[in-house]
């Protein structure tokens, strides 16, 4: 658990049955995979660049879509402190 809480501290900051933060928890996770992966769609057309772009895009995408599942685990009350 504490290497979870290393990786992605906020979610594991939320309250259960808070729902302020909890939505914005996840606007944010959401507008940084929608910045990412047109930032890496528009200079696409470069081919390294491109290549690279599309690597780290992919890994922002797992990063927020597991801080989007364990945000959701944490308002649930799945997770105990």
């Amino acid at each position: 658990m504490d290497f979870l809480k290393k990786f992605w501290p906020h979610p594991f900051k939320l309250e259960k049955k808070v729902v302020k933060p909890f939505v914005i928890m996840l606007i944010i996770y959401v507008a940084v995979t929608v910045a990412a992966s047109i930032i890496s769609g528009v200079l696409s057309f470069v081919p390294v660049l491109g290549w690279i772009l599309s690597i780290v895009s992919w890994l922002v995408d797992l990063y927020c879509t597991a801080g989007i599942v364990f945000s959701i685990l944490k308002f649930v009350g799945v997770f105990k402190d």
